[in-house]
């Protein structure tokens, strides 16, 4: 750990008290981490957390509100979408996943590199409130990561893989979905209802797939996994960050 890192973790603590981010910690040794088979290519892994691929989206209080609201919005949600794919291509870029780019993987981008994309707003303005009243005010989004519009072109083929950690969780509300679509996580495959959200934990191994004729677009929003504490949820920010500092990104 670097001398910046210690600071942040010894602020934590002094905020949140001794021992509030022992799991975080522990998650810095490999040696103390246990972790399904299934999440073994995730970087990290704060320990505590279920072990629990899918999630019921309403089942945490924390989270169900903004699963209410997207759902609720979804008809004007998917309007804009569409009028913004017809009209504001440009806006759309290929998908960077940490893993590869993909053409045929699309992103409309809410927020990224840690803050809200203003253009945003004008293209979709009803995701954009949603996602800003009731994930990012509320504390819930997880800032390093994303929300973004995913749209799969016909035939795209995302390949099974962990995303980097378990201590946020992804939400996905189904916007456009034509036949032919599906999502496996761990050794469950679903199928997205349009106008419903589905809720798992990206470290364990996931694919997806668009075996359709149309596009298929979900809302995805990355939120702090709700087993998190204030305090690990502020240590690790801290980390995070000064990794990637350190990493030049």
């Amino acid at each position: 750990m670097t001398p910046e890192i210690d600071d942040a973790f010894e602020a934590v603590e002094k905020q949140y008290g001794a021992g509030s981010i022992d799991r975080v910690r522990q998650m810095l040794d490999p040696a103390r981490q246990e972790r399904h088979p299934l999440q073994k290519n995730a970087k990290w892994i704060l320990p505590g957390l279920s072990k629990k691929p899918w999630h019921d989206p309403y089942e945490h209080p924390e989270i169900a509100p903004v699963v209410r609201a997207f759902e609720a919005g979804h008809a004007r949600i998917k309007e804009e979408l569409t009028t913004a794919w017809s009209r504001s291509r440009p806006s759309f870029t290929d998908y960077e996943h940490y893993l590869s780019t993909q053409s045929d993987w699309q992103a409309l981008y809410l927020f990224r590199a840690g803050a809200p994309v203003p253009e945003s707003a004008q293209v979709v303005p009803t995701a954009y409130r949603i996602l800003d009243e009731y994930a990012l005010r509320t504390g819930i989004h997880c800032p390093l990561l994303e929300s973004h519009f995913s749209t799969l072109l016909p035939g795209a083929v995302v390949k099974p893989h962990c995303d980097l950690w378990n201590f946020s969780i992804n939400l996905h509300l189904a916007v456009d979905i034509p036949e032919g679509c599906g999502i496996k996580v761990a050794d469950e495959a679903r199928a997205w209802v349009e106008g419903r959200c589905l809720l798992f934990d990206y470290s364990f191994e996931h694919e997806a797939w668009n075996k359709g004729d149309g596009t298929r677009s979900c809302l995805l929003v990355d939120l702090w996994h709700p087993e998190t504490t204030l305090a690990e949820r502020a240590a690790l920010t801290a980390l995070i960050t000064e990794i990637r500092l350190l990493l030049g990104e």
